[in-house]
């Protein structure tokens, strides 16, 4: 059977990556979250042996917390993947790479939707250290031949998120609190991790030392407002009121161009308010 290494596989993303993997026909294999308190040395890389495909899902995962310690986002987000580059490099050279990168190397997009093509510039820690992983990726597919793929993340969300906008959003209703920071117009493009998930498999095929990019996304922009006033109604809350104050690190719209996705003949298949529904759902069930 084939076999994959999934890193942060027991992170948000990691646990949908893993379930998908398996059953797309993978013995998976688990390696760590990449935080202080389960590192992913090198080490624990040099124990890896034999697979032929890494998904890199370890790293930072909140611009809020980059700003607050960008050092403990460096560390946990490039020096992994460095490590994890040179083992490929030394040890399993036919092993392929998936980096889960960030619409945050894109910044304040100059172009919407915005295409894998567009200008990238970062506009917080959290971002400038996804766009140093890709950069590696090239790095080591130019000068040294490692095949990796990177999928640029937009808003991934789903049922075990339990931080960013809509956990935030569904404490806070529950709570009675419908006050929220920023304008609530601000855009953001929306992807179930399922899909998420999904679009990791589709895109393994095409690693190469050319490094192939593509926008992972819903492919439509949704204003937070909106997205937050679904989950004040669904939990008897009032109508959402917003600041009007920009957050630091916070581009006002991010709409992803999906076109290279949807060409690997993958789509997303969650609708937002479906999916918005569900997670309020599993969100009661939290007690």
């Amino acid at each position: 059977m084939r076999t994959a290494v999934v890193t942060g596989a027991t992170g948000f993303l990691g646990t949908a990556v893993v379930r998908t993997l398996g059953d797309a026909g993978y013995t998976v294999r688990l390696a760590g979250l990449g935080t202080r308190s389960d590192p992913l040395t090198a080490e624990r890389i040099a124990a890896l042996d034999r697979f032929e495909l890494l998904v890199h899902c370890a790293g930072g995962s909140s611009v809020a917390a980059s700003l607050q310690d960008p050092l403990d986002d460096f560390e946990k987000t490039v020096p992994p993947l460095a490590c994890l580059l040179d083992h490929i490099r030394t040890r399993t050279p036919q092993a392929r790479v998936v980096l889960l990168s960030s619409a945050a190397v894109y910044g304040n997009a100059e172009q919407l939707p915005t295409s894998e093509t567009c200008r990238i510039a970062p506009v917080s820690p959290y971002g400038f250290h996804k766009r140093m992983c890709e950069e590696l990726c090239l790095s080591y597919g130019h000068n040294h031949g490692v095949a990796s793929v990177v999928l640029r993340l937009f808003s991934v969300y789903g049922p075990g998120l339990r931080k960013q906008l809509l956990w935030d959003a569904c404490r806070k209703a529950r709570a009675g609190d419908v006050t929220f920071a920023g304008t609530g117009d601000e855009e953001r493009d929306w992807l179930h991790v399922d899909d998420a998930a999904a679009l990791v498999v589709a895109a393994a095929a095409h690693a190469s030392p050319e490094v192939a990019i593509f926008n992972g996304a819903g492919g439509a922009g949704i204003r937070v407002r909106d997205v937050v006033g679904q989950i004040c109604r669904e939990l008897g809350a009032g109508a959402p009121q917003f600041s009007g104050s920009a957050r630091p690190g916070d581009p006002q719209r991010y709409v992803a161009d999906i076109a290279r996705a949807r060409a690997l003949g993958w789509s997303p298949r969650i609708d937002l308010a479906r999916g918005i529904s569900q997670f309020v759902t599993w969100f009661k069930e939290q007690g």
